[in-house]
């Protein structure tokens, strides 16, 4: 593994162990050329998956580029990082159950504000005004009048 900090193409693992989860291998590594210290996550990938873009566009998908956009949801909110990982893993686990090489961006989407919707009602929100594009307050407004009648309606309640 090449170092983060000089660039040194090898490294020494001092220490690895499971994630909390078990999904992962976290690594303690040093360089020995510089002697800086750095940490590695060695995860299973059963396939490698490629998301279709609205735009027709391809790239390849990036567990990390999903980990940052809940992250950025969830920020300042009382979400621990374990639940953030949870849902993460979660999401990638049933995309790769699917047995697709090729994922809709609205499918991965729609897995991510199920799982928002669970963890934290604002983030969800935060989440929802990005991939569903809001363009103005009116549009927060009837995203939220929206989930209020869906709660009110698994509620029983009659308005």
């Amino acid at each position: 593994m090449r170092c983060p900090f000089c660039g040194h193409d090898d490294s020494q693992v001092k220490d690895s162990r499971p994630t909390e989860d078990a999904s992962a291998i976290r690594r303690r590594r040093q360089c020995p050329a510089c002697g800086g210290r750095f940490t590695t996550f060695e995860r299973i990938q059963l396939r490698e998956m490629t998301i279709v873009k609205k735009s027709g566009k391809r790239e390849v998908f990036d567990r990390d580029k999903l980990a940052r956009s809940i992250e950025i949801a969830c920020r300042k909110r009382p979400v621990e990082p374990e639940r953030i990982e949870r849902m993460v893993n979660g999401v990638v686990r049933r995309l790769e159950s699917t047995g697709d090489s090729e994922i809709e961006a609205d499918r991965v989407g729609e897995m991510v504000m199920e799982g928002l919707q669970a963890l934290d009602p604002v983030a969800f929100i935060r989440f929802a005004s990005v991939y569903q594009e809001f363009r103005e307050a009116r549009d927060f407004e009837t995203f939220v009048a929206g989930l209020s009648a869906q709660v009110a309606g698994l509620r029983g309640d009659s308005e």
